[in-house]
């Protein structure tokens, strides 16, 4: 079967903010298949803060993307042809594909997707890698105890929801902050976190001290920069911080603002014991059965909701995807790239 592929790759590492001149649409005559490949057609593809960080040539927990090279992301396809053993014409797979209509894969990293607990969709999102960072980062991390306050930062994106909600279930006091005043209102109304507060707000400091009149006990860390600063004179004895990540820095160039903060975070960590763990969610990946079992028996219980936000055609994906870095998606990201047979 001959196909050919609409692929996105990295044409320069971007200066500060991702730009259109970075990306290239470039389209590929695939190949037939051989013994032990399958062709797949992308039906979804996921849009993260981490794919910034992929772009520059800069020693990280994974090696950055080459020049020339299509830009990675995980994704929802479907097997148009197999001669691989494990995949059959017709299943539904998830996968490291990247930007782009379509790949032939080894089967590698690759599983199928189950199509009867929710949306093939949310196998990118809370049932997926984003899902499961933030069920890995509260629970093994956060280790949330009834009672006590969470604070998490980005809370409408695809993680902070999900963490804010199970910190509910494990019967936390949960404080978001997000932007607009509408993702604050769904955060709050839908999500039902206890409050949520707008990092627009000049006096960010002041009202996460009324709303946490008990200090924190676990913030949840996305963001970074402001937030950050307004969380860490609240942080209780023994606070605990998972450090997600911190997409108010990926496109920064120069020097970072004042004031330094350091001998302040430092003494912090000492006199309040605090742990503060980075981590990284490939490498928690024997967690998927347990993660997976928790989080679509709570969605099947309305206990944890889902908000979805779909841009249509692999063309749009670089103006999607700086459009996420400005914190203009609401929910989780996913460029929809071709029809889902299972709809």
């Amino acid at each position: 079967m001959s196909v050919t592929s609409t692929q996105i790759e990295l044409a320069a590492r971007p200066v500060g903010d991702p730009k259109h001149s970075d990306f290239k649409i470039v389209k590929v005559e695939l190949p037939e298949i051989k013994e032990g490949e399958m062709l797949c057609r992308i039906i979804y593809q996921s849009l993260d803060p981490y794919m910034r960080g992929r772009m520059d040539d800069a020693k990280s927990y994974a090696v950055p993307v080459a020049i020339g090279s299509v830009m990675e992301a995980g994704c929802v396809a479907e097997v148009m042809e197999s001669k691989n053993a494990r995949f059959q014409t017709g299943d539904i797979v998830n996968g490291r594909f990247g930007w782009r209509t379509h790949i032939i894969s080894d089967g590698a990293g690759v599983r199928k997707v189950n199509k009867d607990i929710a949306p093939i969709s949310t196998s990118i999102g809370i049932l997926g890698m984003p899902g499961m960072t933030a069920y890995v980062g509260l629970l093994d991390i956060g280790e949330p105890k009834e009672g006590e306050t969470v604070v998490v930062s980005a809370a409408s994106g695809a993680v902070g929801a999900v963490v804010g909600q199970i910190a509910k279930i494990k019967g936390c006091k949960v404080i978001g902050v997000a932007g607009s005043t509408e993702k604050c209102e769904y955060v709050r109304d839908e999500l039902g976190f206890d409050e949520c507060i707008s990092h627009y707000n000049e006096d960010l400091a002041m009202q996460l001290s009324n709303v946490c009149p008990n200090g924190i006990d676990v913030y949840f860390e996305n963001v970074g920069g402001k937030v950050f600063e307004a969380v860490l004179p609240l942080l209780n004895a023994f606070a605990r911080i998972p450090l997600c990540g911190l997409i108010s820095r990926y496109s920064h160039v120069g020097e970072f603002p004042g004031p330094n903060l350091l001998p302040t975070l430092t003494r912090s960590i000492l006199t309040n014991r605090l742990k503060i763990q980075g981590y990284i969610i490939t490498e928690r990946w024997n967690r998927f059965p347990e993660f997976e079992k928790d989080v679509s028996a709570w969605i099947d219980s309305g206990k944890l909701k889902y908000k979805e936000d779909f841009v249509d055609g692999i063309e749009q994906a670089p103006e999607a995807f700086m459009g996420l870095l400005k914190g203009k998606n609401f929910g989780k990201l996913i460029v929809r790239t071709s029809e889902d047979p299972t709809l």
